[in-house]
This record gives structure tokens, sequence and C-alpha cells, in this order.
């Protein structure tokens, strides 16, 4: 949902030149990774899909198909922390970054979003920072790293996509990976919230629409 909305943002600032998608072994890749090659083919983009077959095979994470269950309840829950794969956006903006420059881009652009701070560290600005400067200092075409999202909430991004005439329907959030969203896990949560702050509609066909868990309170 954030990044096929940062897909649609893009071109309305920047000139697209390509669209990466990584496989790596995440229980929902196989539904995930269809709608982001047809919404990067609507918009007349090159789409990669880019295999990193190492992340299910050594790395620990419930959210891999080598891991565990997919927790439930509210996305910033402790219990969310089981599908944190450890470096992930480090391992895919490096690979991003040099596959950037070999194509004579600029830049690129990650969805990460406020909401993701609670439970991954690696979508916090501190890292985004670092990340930034170290794919600045580390390539001759001084690649920027854009975040255009990093400050908003998901009902935020919901509003901007609807504005955008995204197609929700055609996205995929559900960590599980089954035949539907299952409504459950902290990524349903997280969707089923955001349209409901944001007062658009959801398009999604959930297993569960029963009562929203409720936000942890910070000790």
């Amino acid at each position: 949902m954030d990044s096929v909305t940062a897909l649609h943002w893009a071109p309305t600032r920047h000139e697209v030149a390509a669209v990466l998608s990584f496989d790596y072994g995440a229980k929902h890749n196989h539904r995930e990774l269809p709608f982001a090659a047809e919404h990067a083919k609507a918009l007349g983009a090159r789409h990669e899909a880019i295999k990193l077959d190492f992340v299910n095979r050594l790395f620990a994470s419930n959210l891999l198909q080598s891991g565990g269950d997919i927790p439930e309840g509210h996305y910033e829950a402790a219990n969310m922390k089981q599908t944190v794969v450890p470096f992930r956006n480090a391992i895919m903006l490096s690979i991003a970054c040099g596959f950037a420059e070999s194509i004579g881009a600029e830049g690129l652009v990650i969805a990460a979003h406020g909401g993701d701070h609670a439970i991954y560290p690696d979508c916090r600005e501190e890292f985004m920072q670092a990340m930034g400067q170290a794919m600045r200092t580390g390539t001759y075409a001084r690649i920027h790293l854009l975040r255009p999202f990093l400050s908003m909430t998901k009902a935020d991004i919901a509003r901007q996509g609807t504005r955008l005439g995204v197609d929700y329907a055609r996205t995929w959030s559900c960590y599980k990976g089954g035949e539907r969203h299952c409504g459950k896990c902290g990524t349903c949560v997280e969707r089923r919230e955001a349209f409901i702050e944001a007062d658009v509609v959801d398009p999604t066909i959930y297993e569960w629409t029963g009562p929203l868990p409720p936000k942890p309170q910070n000790d």
C-alpha cells in the first residue's frame, strides 16, 4: 500500500527510471509482487524483481517462510517485533543504490512512514539520514534517498493515494499471504485503521472485520 502510493507519487515530482521489488522469502511476497508489477506496467515503468534467497535461509524472522507464525494484534504491539527482518532496508537500499547509479538515476524513493517507527529501527529518521549519507558519499552520482512519507501516518498515505487515484484493491498488505487479507495481523490492522482514520473507502476484502485491537499505551 505504501510503496504503490509512493510509486504513483513519484511521477508527479520526478522521472521514474525503474521500479524495484525484492523477493526475499517473505510469506506474502507471492501476493505482493504481482501487484507491484501491475502498477509499474500501468505507469509504463520498467520493473525488476530481485531475488534475495539468502535472507529466508539465513535470517531469523516470523515474516519469512522459514520463520514461525505471523503474530496478530495492533501493529505497534511488542509482539510485532517478531516480523522484523534484521537490517532489511539497509540491504535492499544498498542494492537499489547500486542499481540506480548503474542505470543513470539520480535518486531512489522509499515509502517508509511514521507508523513504522515503533517497531522497525531501519525505518526511522536516524537510520534514513545515515543511509542517505552513505549513498551520497559512496557513489559518484551522489545518489539521493527520497523518503516523502517519513513523517506521515498510514492514514495520510491513504488520503494521498486516493487523491492520486491509486486502486487500493490492487495492493497487498497482509503478512500471512493467504487468499484474502486476514484482518487480524499487524499489517491488516494498520491498513484497516488507516482507511477508517482517513475517512476514505477501504476496498479490501478481509476474512475478519471484527473490532480493531487498541493501540498499546507507552510506559
